[in-house]
């Protein structure tokens, strides 16, 4: 596995993974107020990071009706931490006005389902956007090899429904459903195996995950749109 990859030589990988380095993500202060956008090349390099670039992601945690989470293994063809476990999906919003739109963070939703569908092959009439709960935001930042990284407010989106996959292999070579027991374990195990997690990941796991999953059903109790969680 090629845990490291190196900037330099972008165009020894993976082709349709460098092709999507050319989106345009949305650039924000500290405060998630848009000043700009640039290429998500340019966002994940570790250089640029370095110098306070800044911008907007989403993290998905999709849940069957059975209250179970479902997980995936990323691809080893990604330039950011190939191969690593994280939360159902992970990705940004395009600096596009469908997903510029902030009115009831209506735009994050919207690139959170067509990820979806990317990553996963979810039909979006499976998951409409009303059944998004957008909770709160992160910042936190990451290094995936010294030469990438992450640095994001990061949208953090809870949904329960049942669903269809059909995985898109290029992005995600893994899947599975486990209770909270089992990704308690899971995360125990990773420690000691060679099980690689994600550092958003491990941060909303940490911080917020077991207290809202407890509440699928009583979520607006929890939602807090005016804090960004600084886990810096």
């Amino acid at each position: 596995m090629a845990s490291h990859i190196h900037a330099r030589n972008i165009t020894t990988h993976d082709p349709i993974q460098v092709k999507l380095l050319e989106e345009q993500c949305i650039v924000i202060d500290e405060n998630d107020q848009q000043i700009g956008a640039d290429t998500k090349k340019n966002c994940h390099r570790m250089e640029n990071i370095d110098k306070g670039l800044l911008h907007r992601a989403f993290s998905v945690f999709l849940f069957n009706s059975k209250k179970e989470l479902l997980l995936q293994q990323r691809s080893d063809a990604k330039i950011t931490f190939p191969g690593y476990w994280t939360n159902t999906c992970c990705s940004h919003p395009l600096s596009v006005e469908d997903e510029l739109d902030v009115q009831d963070n209506i735009g994050v939703k919207r690139a959170a389902r067509r990820k979806l569908q990317h990553e996963l092959g979810i039909k979006p009439e499976q998951v409409p956007l009303e059944a998004f709960d957008y909770l709160t935001r992160i910042h936190y930042k990451a290094t995936s090899d010294g030469q990438w990284g992450e640095h994001e407010i990061d949208y953090i989106l809870f949904l329960q429904q049942d669903v269809d996959l059909d995985l898109n292999t290029n992005e995600i070579q893994n899947i599975k459903f486990v209770t909270q027991d089992q990704l308690r374990n899971f995360i125990e195990r990773s420690k000691l195996d060679d099980i690689k997690i994600t550092p958003w990941f491990s941060l909303i796991t940490e911080r917020f995950l077991y207290t809202w999953w407890n509440n699928l059903h009583n979520l607006d109790a929890f939602k807090d749109h005016i804090s960004v969680h600084r886990m810096l």
